[in-house]
């Protein structure tokens, strides 16, 4: 391989690469990036056995081929380099040879014989869908997968696509969050898969603010293809749990409050609790009042906010992490609230703009 390129654009395929690499892998061609060098580009890809992220660049090909680099080695190097030109070469004992200006390094390859190649997905089976309608989406529900499930369903989201909608659903055992948006164009092949909260998190770091992307599917794997990169992902396996059936068909109290006067409300009765733990918080609700206390070893906070009201009166308790993760991404100026009563979720909508809904289970009073 003898191959020219500049140093912005690799450096920013490496950092791609990068993210789908996990770095306390004991397989050496695991802890590397795959670099391969044909038709006037180069393919920079990282792969962990779950999920593959590979980006394309324009090269100067002198000679093609392909060698595995270990990822930290090449990125400090090539991030370090100035920018300008990039000379990569190989030699039969899979020596690197990178030189960039007065810059002359010798790295030791790996043979990229046996690095995993990935699935291949036509466009013509793939679905067209905006950026940044799907950075809102996830940013919107991946916060509600569960780190630790004991169902491994639940590390994931459930991900639908047909010709009306898409729509993303993650659940953890405490709470909801359900986001659906139109499609505008014909899809001839539906979409129903659970991908991991992880790789949709690497998705909404590669996904920019305008500009459409594609979405394909096989047997086992999530494909999305960017401008110039792809992510291949493994699915979960198994079946999400019927989400609908969690949500109340009818509630007892219901408010309207301004949204972002609530979210600072929260964040300063939460400014009390210094670490994960005991992070409750009290919301009575009576008459066109809201009252929001908190309460612990460091001390007491008490917040008050106008509130459009219907039903009954109540008291209620929350973890005001998992309330303020609901709500502080949602963009509308005002939300509402439905309860069930103390001891039942609640469910959290904005008045307008987005389809979304939040629920979460409160926290149980003690008597």
């Amino acid at each position: 391989m003898n191959i020219l390129c500049n140093q912005k654009t690799l450096a920013q395929a490496i950092t791609n690469a990068q993210k789908a690499i996990n770095n306390k892998t004991n397989i050496e061609l695991l802890r590397g990036i795959l670099l391969t060098a044909k038709n006037n580009s180069l393919i920079v890809t990282g792969y962990d056995n779950e999920i593959s992220i590979e980006t394309t660049l324009e090269a100067q090909v002198n000679s093609e081929g392909s060698i595995v680099i270990n990822s930290r080695l090449m990125g400090d190097i090539v991030r370090k380099l100035p920018d300008t030109f990039i000379s990569i070469e190989t030699d039969e004992e899979y020596n690197v040879f990178i030189n960039c200006m007065n810059s002359r390094f010798k790295i030791k390859g790996i043979p990229a014989d046996e690095f995993p190649r990935q699935s291949e997905v036509s466009m013509d089976n793939m679905v067209r869908f905006n950026q940044s309608e799907m950075k809102n989406m996830i940013k919107q529900t991946v916060f509600a997968t569960a780190s630790e499930p004991i169902n491994p369903t639940l590390a994931g989201e459930l991900f639908e696509i047909n010709s009306e909608y898409v729509n993303m659903v993650a659940v953890d055992g405490y709470r909801l969050a359900v986001r659906k948006s139109k499609v505008d164009e014909e899809v001839e092949n539906p979409i129903n898969a659970i991908i991991p909260g992880a790789t949709l998190n690497h998705l909404n770091s590669l996904l920019l603010d305008d500009g459409d992307f594609f979405i394909g599917l096989d047997d086992k794997n999530i494909i999305f293809k960017l401008e110039n990169t792809r992510i291949v992902a493994r699915l979960i396996e198994g079946n999400f749990t019927k989400y609908e059936n969690l949500l109340p068909k009818e509630h007892i109290t219901k408010i309207e409050v301004e949204t972002r006067k609530l979210q600072n409300a929260i964040e300063r009765a939460a400014l009390l609790f210094t670490s994960g733990k005991n992070n409750m918080i009290k919301i009575s609700i009576n008459d066109k009042l809201m009252a929001i206390t908190s309460n612990n070893e460091n001390g007491n906070a008490y917040e008050e906010l106008e509130i459009d009201f219907e039903g009954e009166s109540l008291e209620i308790a929350f973890n005001s992490r998992y309330f303020l993760e609901g709500i502080k991404n949602i963009d509308s100026e005002k939300i509402s609230i439905e309860f069930g009563g103390s001891v039942n979720p609640c469910v959290i909508k904005p008045i307008d703009g987005v389809e979304y809904i939040y629920l979460l289970l409160p926290v149980r009073l003690s008597n």
